[in-house]
């Protein structure tokens, strides 16, 4: 449920500002500027506009700032000047500046004020700053821990189609927080999060298929869920589909293709991945024999504390297969 980041931009003018014909053109200097990488000319003709209380202008320079262009990173003065837009009802300096407080970058980590300027953004609108106010209270963080008001704010967030509010909303129904469990209802935002290929919402979708909650139980469908997060190589979900291959559930028996899928999720330190690859080794499954790499993997596996794979290990030790005797006599 990790907080999202500030806009990634500078802004354009607001066309409804009430703006002189010639800081407009000061304005228009420092975009065209800014958009063929003149950074410091760009700078130059926003830092007057900014001192005079353009909110955009002030937002740009806290931009400029806060990233390093035009101007040496500071995120101190990137602060400040989040703050004086901010101020002025500036939506993206309040995001910006809540981040700050956030993460304790430019200021002094403040829970509170993080709460305080994401809620003044929250109340214009803005889809973060309603995401990240969600995790606030999700985990009481500046404000006393609320599932309720966590709930009211990934809704507002997913609503926008955040796909991170979506997710966490979705979450909220599967265990009950904040809202009574519904499966139903954590499947429809589970989906929609994942039609936009947030892979942690596919996988749980995937799982809602597995074993039918909220939906009838489908193992293909479950299987292309996995699929879709395992192409983002997401462990659980190589793993998951390895399973599936492994057993013919909902895809066609393929030890080829659970192997791979296997050695994926066990390169990301998936300890039954590591197992369950090593057996395979083991025992020539989807690949010729090779007591070597079943000891390989049933040590990395044994190394995280897997009893199964000590065992294997042991026993391996014992025959003398694929282990280097010498090194522990």
């Amino acid at each position: 449920m990790a907080a999202l980041e500030q806009p990634e931009t500078v802004r354009n003018t607001d066309p409804t500002a009430d703006v002189t014909a010639s800081a407009q053109g000061d304005f228009d200097t420092g975009w065209q500027a800014y958009e063929r990488g003149d950074y410091e000319t760009a700078h130059a003709a926003w830092r007057p506009l900014a001192e005079q209380g353009d909110i955009i202008a002030q937002y740009n320079i806290a931009f400029m700032y806060d990233n390093g262009r035009g101007v040496t990173e500071d995120k101190s003065e990137a602060a400040r000047w989040y703050r004086a837009a901010a101020k002025q009802g500036d939506v993206d300096a309040q995001f910006s500046l809540g981040f700050m407080y956030d993460y304790g970058d430019g200021v002094e980590q403040d829970y509170g004020e993080a709460v305080r300027w994401y809620r003044a953004a929250a109340d214009q609108g803005l889809s973060t700053a309603q995401f990240n106010l969600g995790v606030l209270y999700d985990y009481g963080e500046g404000v006393a821990e609320d599932d309720v008001e966590a709930v009211k704010w990934y809704r507002a967030a997913a609503e926008q189609d955040d796909a991170d509010a979506q997710f966490n909303l979705a979450l909220m129904y599967d265990y009950g927080d904040g809202v009574a469990l519904d499966d139903v209802e954590a499947v429809k935002w589970y989906r929609l999060a994942a039609d936009q290929g947030l892979a942690n919402a596919q996988y749980n979708l995937a799982l809602m298929h597995d074993y039918g909650e909220g939906v009838a139980e489908d193992d293909a469908q479950a299987a292309q869920w996995y699929q879709n997060a395992a192409d983002q190589n997401h462990a659980k979900s190589q793993y998951n589909l390895a399973l599936m291959y492994d057993y013919g559930n909902g895809v066609v028996l393929d030890d080829g293709r659970a192997l791979a899928l296997y050695r994926q999720a066990a390169e990301q330190q998936h300890l039954d991945a590591q197992f369950n690859l090593a057996i395979m080794y083991d025992n020539g499954e989807g690949t010729a024999e090779d007591n070597l790499e079943a000891a390989k993997w049933y040590r990395r596996a044994a190394e995280q504390g897997h009893s199964g794979a000590q065992f294997s290990l042991g026993l391996m030790y014992d025959s003398g297969e694929g282990v280097d005797m010498e090194a522990v006599m």
